[in-house]
């Protein structure tokens, strides 16, 4: 059985296309370093050490979209991308576990 297909990502420009990944990949390192989810320091001190550089691309992409006179962000559009590369999962490790159940 095949996996189910994944959804088309939107047209976007190449600094947007940028902004997303950079803003994935922020987003994963935070979740690594989320206290209420990480396992051991190590794991969440390399991810510390890579949040600098990755906040640094995800600021240089909207720096290239302002340069570019690209003055919006095209917020539905975006957001279709992000479902599309798995957002909402990627996401959901920055927030808080569910209180469990006694």
């Amino acid at each position: 059985m095949l996996p189910p297909e994944l959804p088309p990502l939107p047209a976007l420009t190449r600094a947007e296309s940028e902004f997303i990944d950079s803003y994935l990949e922020v987003l994963d390192l935070l979740g690594r370093i989320n206290p209420a989810r990480a396992t051991h320091t190590y794991g969440a001190l390399r991810a510390a050490q890579a949040l600098a550089g990755r906040a640094g691309a995800l600021k240089d992409a909207l720096t290239l979209m302002h340069m570019r006179g690209e003055s919006e962000i095209h917020a539905a559009t975006l957001a279709e991308a992000l479902r599309a590369l798995d957002g909402e999962r990627r996401a959901h490790r920055v927030t808080m576990p569910p209180v469990p159940l006694s």
